[in-house]
């Protein structure tokens, strides 16, 4: 029987402030559960024999606290088998995911989402979150979380920062997996892994298809004054959508090394997703006097594609001195989308003739960024980084609609839907850093500096805007160890939210009616201010972390609705001329029983806005808590099951509020064999993702709500091949020992 190690004395090591997992409560809030250390494997017979005594020795890592950021292995989650990146990210703490994908860090979406510290086209754009909703988790290694980003990280995502970090650590000789599933109504998921490696050498390629079927439904009930008449006009629009989904992907990296002080390497990485889109729309306007005065229908039928490319060169040189180092990079992403509708329209009140209509979209972004970056280090406790990157990214954005004629069936060019929109940006930077500890102290403080140069252009109306502007981003992180225990951190950022280049295009879209939406070409950047303080214990069998934290946001992006008359609303973007948010969150992990764990966190957030500029008075304001529970089930060594519970509160927004979401995750994994995986799961048990948003203005009011059946339900297997069995982490380590 092994024996009881206690976990600070296990896990200290030079690069952690504060380990995530341990006996009893742990520091950091993480809802990936932790695996254990490696044991050694038992044989097949000792898989299925009943285990009379279950020993539980320590566990290792599945993440850490550094002196900038929190880093979360995907190890144990059952949902990163066969789920996508915005499965994993939902239950990681501090991260929300709206229904529809969008991805928040305490509330504010203003994200930069990074694929291995560098910006993907795929993930940025209007198609971030349908991207992010079919990005498979199987090939992430771990999720980095910055809140307060240090000066290496470009200073864009007024929120914060999370970096995609995928699998590079390949076994020697060649290795690999296969996984296959079949989930409800026709999904699917097959994926294959393989890498080899020898001396200087590694090779590795990832392949995988997904075949998926996202089901949607939105309703909108607006009721405003009646211009004619002293009563309320009530409009309704209910639409069901279905989008099916394949995705076929594939990855090809390596990594060869020169001689002992050079290395190249080189990384491709291609992505389809397309697949039909069609729904059924009812809209109805009635007054309580003369009941339903209007009704009509729409049906879609309709496609749309999106090819995703991302290619990476980069070479390493090591110098005079043990550490130092020399990093240049260079990468292109590109992103192009095509979508079409064709639309049969019937009004039934009043009664006219239904007439046949089509829309097209096109959106192409491509970013090209090139990065050196230079380590120095100048003693055991000091270091200085050195960096230059230039980016550049085009945008361009197409819209052309028209009305079939009835009596020869051609299409008629709607000038009202026609648009061609560009925008350009360049932005150059450079940073520096300085790391150092003496004493019980350690910190790390930069400065990062952009010039950023735009233009855009509105070909269809003839608009242009150019535009440049140079800031300053400082950074500073702050440990004091008070003791061998218990540890006290600061950290502050400035950084910029720049407007998403589609939020910049004043084209009214009409993809969705009678809800449509418009960009703002005067949109500003948006700058925050953040600050957090955090105290962390881990010591005597407990541990746990609390951080409080402050954002002052000026020129904030968000979206206000005006009600235009006929059942039609737009929806546009504006600045805010403030909106700060605090909160604290807390974080404990530990062990209800020997078999069963629990990772909890929460959010305990206040926020305030002042939208009196937008035309609603008054400064409002909110209290809620976001939670997150982790509960990790081991009856057997081979047998796990896993239950999380996520729930993100009330939101505000300038003209209302956004209700509370809360999502159910379950799996079950079985090992058959050391090399073979069973596991089932099921996300949103409950069909909980519902984002309903009330607007309460002077002129209107409305209620918003998009549904998301969002129920998913796999059954597959894994299967391990050649060295990589070896690195399979487990959830807990067991003395297997009678």
């Amino acid at each position: 029987m092994s024996p009881m190690v206690p976990a600070r004395d296990a896990l200290r090591a030079p690069s952690a402030r504060l380990p995530v997992c341990g006996g009893g409560l742990y520091a950091l809030a993480l809802v990936v559960a932790c695996p254990a250390a490696p044991a050694a494997e038992p044989p097949p017979a000792a898989l299925s024999a009943p285990v009379e005594t279950v020993v539980v020795s320590s566990q290792k890592l599945a993440g850490e606290t550094l002196i900038d950021r929190k880093v979360y292995s995907l190890a144990s989650d059952m949902q990163a088998t066969f789920g996508t990146v915005s499965d994993v990210l939902g239950v990681i703490p501090s991260v929300e995911v709206s229904p529809d994908g969008v991805v928040s860090l305490r509330g504010d979406s203003n994200v930069l989402i990074l694929v291995d510290g560098k910006p993907s086209a795929q993930f940025s754009g209007p198609a971030a979150a349908d991207n992010l909703q079919a990005f498979p988790a199987k090939d992430i290694e771990r999720i980095e979380v910055l809140t307060t980003p240090p000066a290496q990280f470009k200073a864009d995502g007024a929120a914060g920062v999370i970096n995609i970090i995928t699998r590079k650590q390949r076994p020697e000789g060649f290795a690999g997996s296969l996984q296959g599933s079949l989930g409800n109504v026709g999904r699917a998921v097959v994926g294959a892994n393989s890498s080899y490696s020898s001396g200087p050498l590694n090779l590795s390629a990832t392949a995988g298809f997904r075949h998926d079927l996202r089901q949607r439904l939105l309703q909108s009930d607006v009721q405003v004054p009646n211009p004619t008449a002293a009563q309320r006009q009530d409009s309704t629009s209910s639409l069901n959508e279905r989008i099916h989904r394949e995705v076929p992907t594939l990855g090809l990296s390596a990594r060869y090394a020169l001689n002992d002080r050079q290395s190249v390497s080189g990384a491709v990485n291609w992505s389809e997703r397309s697949g039909p889109r069609t729904y059924t729309q009812l809209d109805e306007t009635s007054t309580p006097a003369s009941g339903l005065v209007s009704a009509a229908q729409r049906l879609s039928a309709g496609h749309d594609t999106d090819i995703e490319h991302d290619a990476r060169l980069g070479f390493s040189q090591k110098l005079g001195r043990d550490g130092e180092e020399l990093n240049l990079s260079l990468h292109r992403s590109s992103s192009s989308q095509r979508e079409h509708y064709d639309y049969t329209n019937d009004s039934f009140l009043p009664a006219a003739a239904p007439y046949a209509s089509n829309l097209s979209l096109a959106e192409a972004h491509a970013a090209t960024e090139f990065g050196a970056d230079y380590a120095l280090p100048l003693s055991n406790a000091r270091s200085l980084k050195l960096g230059y990157a230039l980016e550049q990214d085009d945008y361009r954005y197409g819209n052309a609609g028209n009305t079939i004629d009835p009596a020869n069936g051609l299409p008629v060019a709607d000038p009202s839907l026609t648009n061609d929109f560009k925008f350009w940006q360049q932005i150059s930077s450079g940073y520096a850093s300085y790391q150092a500890r003496a004493g019980n102290w350690s910190w790390l403080g930069g400065l990062r500096a952009e010039l950023a140069r735009t233009d855009l252009r509105q070909l269809t109306d003839q608009l242009s805007f150019r535009g440049s502007y140079f800031r300053l981003y400082p950074s500073l992180h702050v440990d004091r160890s008070l003791s061998e225990e218990a540890t006290l951190s600061f950290g502050a950022s400035r950084r910029v939210s720049r407007p998403d280049p589609s939020n910049l295009n004043p084209y009214v879209d009409h993809e969705y009616t009678p809800n449509l939406r418009s960009g703002n070409a005067t949109l500003r950047p948006q700058y925050t201010q953040s600050f957090e303080v955090g105290y962390g214990y881990e010591g005597r069998g407990l541990a746990y972390q609390l951080t409080g934290y402050y954002r002052r946001n000026r020129d904030s992006t968000t979206d206000v609705t005006q009600y235009l008359g006929g059942g039609f609303s737009l929806t546009t973007k504006a600045n805010l001329p403030r909106n700060d948010s605090g909160g604290l969150e807390f974080t404990t992990s530990g062990r209800l029983m020997p078999k069963l764990t629990y990772s909890l966190s929460g959010n305990l957030f206040h926020s305030q806005i002042d939208s009196t500029a937008l035309g609603v008075p008054g400064l409002a304001s909110t209290t809620g808590l976001n939670a997150k529970l982790k509960l990790d089930y081991r009856p057997t060594a081979a047998d796990s099951a896993q239950l999380v519970v996520t729930r993100s509160d009330k939101r505000l927004t300038p003209q209302g509020y956004v209700l509370a979401i809360n999502v159910v995750n379950i799996g079950y994994r079985h090992q058959l064999t050391p090399d073979l995986t069973a596991l089932a799961t099921v996300s949103d048990v409950f069909n909980g993702q519902r984002t309903e948003r009330f607007e309460r203005t002077p002129a209107f009011t409305g209620d918003y709500l998009r549904t998301v059946r969002g129920r998913v339900l796999y059954i597959g297997v894994a299967y391990s091949f050649g060295t990589t069995k070896k690195a399979k982490p487990a959830n807990f380590e067991y003395d297997l020992s009678n």
